[in-house]
């Protein structure tokens, strides 16, 4: 069976892989129905993953775009997979049946690259965000590594965002990711009825990527400001008709008056 390392080598990655250099995907273990998270991890991943699609990135990107939380990601035959809390990747496309084992998870060899982003959310202190996991994704060549740790386990900083220069991740000054087009900004507020400080996608000025929710309330609020423009609109018509009306009226008893009076109101001078 092939190695990793030959594959590579021997394969176009912008091409359907031939058949014979292949691996047996029924080795791969793309799932081990053992999950073990908290309820902070679990909202927070789903933060990061739902608003990609329900505001719809690849319009506004312009470009194909995953996003995917506790997914397997596969790098070679011989390892087992690491599991980012939270993947992005551009120009990619997931097939359209998830079910074959070769579409479960994300095997850069099929993709044809890796994730542009792994954002990993801290929990303690032994989870390697600091040390096993950016070597390991700057070996990949994971252009970009988040880590929110939002307790300040590893007594670091709330938010910290690195972009891969050669070999090495640096610490980046402003949480944007140029290569991507989006960035990353600390928000507190409410999600699923739970008030915190989270992470989230944002655009180049800091707004937030809105999540499905967030969008039908503005789209509420939108036709609830066209309603009561409209309202504003029908009461400012109703007042020029009563004045209108009022004129009219006013017009009408002057003219009776003057014929009281013996004055033809419609007759012309000369």
């Amino acid at each position: 069976m092939s190695t990793e390392t030959s594959f590579i080598a021997d394969v176009d990655p912008n091409q359907p892989p031939p058949p014979d250099v292949l691996p047996d995907y029924s080795r791969f273990v793309t799932e081990d129905d053992a999950p073990l998270d908290n309820f902070f991890s679990e909202k927070q991943q789903r933060l990061l993953v739902e608003p990609v699609y329900s505001a719809g990135l690849r319009t506004v990107l312009g470009r194909p775009i995953l996003a995917a939380a506790n997914v397997g990601l596969f790098y070679i035959e011989s390892q087992p997979a690491v599991v980012p809390d939270v993947l992005l990747s551009l120009d990619v496309q997931l097939p359209e049946d998830l079910w074959p084992r070769e579409n479960r998870s994300y095997y850069i060899w099929r993709l044809g690259k890796p994730p542009d982003v792994a954002v990993e959310i801290v929990s303690n202190s032994v989870g390697g965000e600091a040390s096993r996991k950016p070597t390991l994704y700057a070996r990949l060549g994971v252009s970009y590594y988040v880590v929110f740790d939002p307790m300040e386990n590893l007594h670091q900083g709330v938010l910290r965002v690195y972009e891969l220069r050669g070999r090495t991740y640096v610490e980046l000054e402003q949480p944007w990711l140029p290569d991507v087009g989006l960035g990353v900004t600390l928000w507190q507020g409410q999600y699923e009825e739970h008030s915190a400080v989270w992470v989230r996608w944002c655009d180049s000025e800091g707004g937030v990527i809105p999540t499905g929710a967030e969008l039908l309330v503005q789209e509420h609020q939108r036709a609830e400001q066209e309603r009561q423009r409209a309202e504003q609109e029908r009461q400012r018509a109703e007042q020029e008709h009563q004045r209108a009306e009022q004129e009219y009226q006013r017009a009408e008893r002057l003219a009776a008056r003057l014929r009281e009076l013996g004055i033809d109101p419609e007759a012309t001078d000369g």
